[in-house]
């Protein structure tokens, strides 16, 4: 903490924060920092203009925007707030808080009151939190350290939930408890490795080398959880049997290597493993996706959509040609999206062609092609030979330049239905891209029949949801939008941590989804090479649904919170 500030002792009263010059302005608002830098003098009027107008293209809180445009640095950001509630500053990127200090505050109380102790002495304890005016914040930490003087620091938020990672539960793992019988069997450890992450239903295993051992953790439902730790010792022979059993090389440790491995489970159960080994400091990092049966058995109607997009989805399906793009960044389960639909419309009438790298998922009588550079097939060259094999129906991995996507449109205009993956952040933003791309407008136009754009959002564990009554004012205040709920009280739902769950309180994912029909008059937009802003205003005149508002319909039906949906997506700007 800055010498200025160590001089100020006071504590945050319960009843309010001194300092804020406008007491109408919410504390924690975009309009309450900026009523703190502006009193102070730490941002010019043209400067806060600017950060504000880059804040709303981009739909991106203030603060993050006064960092980007570089006006000021975080801790100017977090002193000022500070300053202005007159309360010390801790900054716990610079010296992050120890584990121990961490998790003397059971984690409910500390998520309730985004707590973290700072600095521990004897008689007093320094505890930081990124919402110091919450009323009873000073109770309730005395109720938890009766007879310790209690001074409260500000920190800013993004650093109070790095030290919130300190709660993450290890996962219960057969291999862990094999590694710490010190047994040496490292075939056994591999298996069980294998064997635990399929039982928790994961889609991809980490091994992160680190200076004294390595981490191992398992991606569950999109976010990764430690499941244990070898030393480095257990950890060599454990990369070279995992590349042995991918047939890549074993004497290559300086460049980065793909491979395969096909395993089977104890019921005879065969499994794809896809592996990337890459160099870095502390040694060779592994991640395995696994292409397990509970991926692939997904149908449409797993995929969560509403009966408006499934309607779109099947309607834009069923004609003889055009186009269906899916657009998202990595891992939002594009191309889930688009096996699923290829499920559905494979018939033994109907010829289906895949162009994919790599394949992915193994599908009966479908004909998959896997992309490789090594004998000049790329995506480019493959769907030129697709297109005269006869298709119906042509499903391209992804559109990723301007040779493919001219080939795709021209294949969509000549009596193919195409489904490809795009990589663009939302449905409006893939239309610009692939005229940026150099597809001719008129091209597009002629053949594009749906952009879906999506998301994955984890769900709330089934076993332990608990219902909540929430003021809306509350609810407006955590999405920083107004008119999403109409009732005084809301109802939310959320898991209360079960063993099912693994203590997160979610299980299972689900995906949120936008979707922009191609109507005739966006279409004829299209050909005045519209911009992204003009795109959205005209699907949303025509009733499309940003994503977001698709996830706070998933919100209310209590299938996932609204903690999980601003994870992964941000409110979008009022037309």
């Amino acid at each position: 903490m800055k010498k200025k500030q160590e001089k100020k002792e006071s504590t945050v009263k319960d009843e309010k924060v001194s300092g804020i010059t406008d007491a109408k302005i919410a504390y924690g608002t975009d309009a309450w920092l900026k009523d703190i830098l502006m009193a102070n003098h730490y941002v010019s009027a043209d400067d806060m203009a600017s950060a504000e107008n880059f804040s709303q293209k981009n739909t991106i809180p203030l603060a993050r925007a006064l960092v980007q445009k570089e006006f000021v640095t975080r801790d100017i950001i977090g002193q000022a707030i500070a300053e202005s509630l007159n309360i010390p500053y801790a900054d716990l990127n610079s010296h992050p808080a120890q584990k121990e200090h961490v998790l003397e505050i059971p984690e409910e109380k500390a998520r309730a009151l985004r707590a973290v102790i700072f600095k521990k002495q004897d008689t007093e304890l320094v505890i930081t939190t990124d919402t110091p005016w919450l009323a009873n914040i000073q109770t309730e930490l005395k109720k938890l350290f009766p007879g310790k003087k209690i001074i409260l620091a500000y920190s800013l938020t993004e650093d109070i939930d790095a030290a919130f990672l300190y709660y993450r539960h290890v996962l219960q793992t057969r291999f862990n408890e094999i590694i710490q019988a010190q047994k040496r069997i490292v075939p056994e450890i591999l298996e069980q490795i294998f064997e635990d992450a399929l039982s928790f239903r994961a889609s991809d295993i980490h091994f992160e080398p680190q200076e004294k051992e390595t981490l191992i953790r398992f991606r569950i439902d999109g976010v990764l959880q430690e499941a244990g730790r070898v030393s480095k010792e257990y950890y060599g022979n454990i990369l070279n049997r995992l590349k042995v059993q991918a047939r890549i090389r074993t004497d290559e440790h300086a460049s980065a290597q793909d491979g395969a491995i096909r395993y089977t489970q104890k019921d005879g159960t065969h499994v794809d493993m896809r592996m990337s080994i890459a160099p870095i400091l502390d040694g060779e990092k592994v991640v395995i996706r696994l292409l397990a049966k509970y991926v692939q058995d997904l149908t449409l109607a797993h995929l969560g959509l509403s009966q408006k997009h499934y309607d779109l989805l099947i309607n834009a399906s069923k004609k003889p040609f055009g186009m269906i793009i899916v657009a998202g960044p990595t891992g939002s389960g594009k191309t889930t999206t688009l096996y699923s639909l290829i499920k559905l419309l494979h018939r033994p009438e109907i010829n289906i062609t895949t162009l994919e790298d790599p394949v992915e998922y193994k599908i009966t009588g479908i004909n998959q092609i896997q992309v490789n550079p090594q004998t000049n097939l790329t995506y480019a060259k493959g769907l030129r030979s697709i297109v005269r094999q006869d298709p119906n129906i042509i499903l391209v991995g992804e559109i990723r330049d301007e040779e493919t996507a001219e080939i795709a449109v021209n294949a969509a205009l000549t009596g193919h239905l195409l489904f490809s993956t795009f990589h663009a952040n939302d449905a409006a933003t893939a239309i610009p891209r692939l005229l940026d791309m150099s597809v001719e407008p008129f091209l597009l136009s002629s053949t594009l029949e749906l952009i879906i754009s999506q998301r994955l959002i984890r769900k709330i564990c089934e076993h332990c949801r608990v219902s909540t009554k929430m003021p809306r004012k509350e609810i407006e205040k955590m999405i920083n939008a107004e008119g999403y709920f109409q009732e005084t009280t809301i109802t939310l739902y959320k898991g209360k941590k079960c063993e099912l769950c693994n203590g997160s309180g979610y299980k299972g994912r689900t995906a949120i989804f936008e979707f922009i029909h191609a109507t005739p008059e966006l279409q004829d937009l299209v050909l005045k090479h519209p911009s992204m802003q003009q795109i959205r205003a005209l699907a949303h005149r025509q009733g499309s649904l940003p994503m977001f508002e698709d996830g706070i319909e998933k919100v209310k039906q209590g299938i996932t919170t609204i903690e999980e949906l601003l994870r992964v997506a941000v409110p979008p700007q009022k037309m």
